[in-house]
């Protein structure tokens, strides 16, 4: 097919289970995307989620890196104002200097939490003009002097590593600021998809190589997309309620791990606004998917799909990521 693949995991933690288990799947899975041929590994950041594990996004990265030779990793992403820019600069000139050049470090605006673990983990701003100021610092300190832009502050353990910095966002908001900056954008389409189309627009039309902040030549877009396959669409369509049982719990407030699948029957005329924020999906046997996820690259003209996949049992997450690579990259 026409763009790479990959993957964003936020290390799902099923009923029964625990962030042990699913800290320990995540990293079978890393290793089994290596052998299909996806492109990157992201990992999200999460706080006060009972059914994510994904909350020490470097730490995983590092535990993935460590089961794996050649496969990107990075942060999709770290949630910026939960951080001390400094500190951040340092984890991820750590993790390229232990695992060399494939860190990749993507940056948000939002929490990734409600607003009183947000209090708790607040460390710097998430207005537009510091954020672009905290990317430019860290920069620096990814630069051969290790010096941070507006200060003498160094970091000898980032120094030289250049660590690609990315920003994410799900609005024409944050894609005017990654235009802005000159950087990769990643559209968060997977959950948030009502602004998609003028969001890349945006991003696109704003987009300067001019910014002290820019990185590459040229707009890349990489968007997210929720994705099952099985072996036939009956059955992906019923793997695919733990997803939409979990969109539900977030909407109604209800704090569970994820749950198993049932009869799609059983959810109808429920999922209501859920099935809207989980419009950008692909569910179905492989040739269905394929279909799908093309129909969507057309539409968006995007550079790259993250392709995001909850299961209640990591095998059929597995699988489902092997039935995509074998009709993606062989189709």
């Amino acid at each position: 097919m026409s763009v790479p693949l990959s993957i964003l995991d936020l290390v799902s933690i099923s009923e029964g289970s625990t962030a042990s288990d699913a800290i320990a799947a995540s990293m079978e899975t890393a290793g089994l995307a290596e052998r299909l041929g996806y492109h990157r590994i992201w990992f999200a950041e999460h706080h006060n989620t009972p059914n994510l594990a994904a909350s020490a996004t470097s730490l995983l990265i590092s535990q993935a890196a460590s089961v794996t030779e050649r496969i990107r990793l990075g942060s999709g992403g770290v949630m910026l104002p939960n951080h001390a820019p400094l500190m951040v600069a340092e984890q991820y000139g750590t993790l390229a200097n232990m695992h060399g050049d494939r860190i990749d470090l993507g940056l948000g605006r939002a929490p990734g939490t409600d607003g009183m673990t947000a209090q708790a983990l607040g460390r710097s701003s998430a207005e537009p003009q510091a954020f672009a100021q905290h990317i430019f610092d860290m920069q620096g300190w990814f630069g051969e002097t290790g010096t941070a832009h507006s200060s003498p502050i160094q970091s000898a353990v980032s120094l030289g590593t250049r660590v690609p910095v990315w920003v994410l966002g799900s609005t024409v908001n944050g894609a005017s600021i990654a235009g802005q900056l000159g950087l990769p954008f990643s559209l968060a389409s997977h959950f948030a998809p009502d602004q998609i189309d003028d969001a890349v627009q945006v991003y696109r039309d704003s987009f300067t190589t001019e910014a002290p902040t820019a990185q590459i030549d040229k707009p890349y877009v990489m968007a997210g997309i929720n994705v099952m396959v099985a072996e036939d669409d009956d059955e992906a369509r019923r793997q695919f309620t733990t997803v939409e049982q979990m969109f539900l719990d977030i909407r109604s407030g209800q704090r569970r791990k994820l749950q198993p699948p049932v009869d799609p029957q059983s959810l109808a005329g429920q999922t209501g606004g859920a099935s809207g924020m989980l419009s950008v999906s692909a569910v179905g046997a492989p040739d269905t998917v394929t279909a799908q996820m093309q129909e969507f690259v057309d539409r968006t003209d995007a550079d790259e799909l993250i392709t995001v996949t909850y299961a209640y049992d990591p095998a059929v997450r597995n699988r489902s990521l092997e039935l995509l690579a074998g009709a993606w990259f062989d189709g």
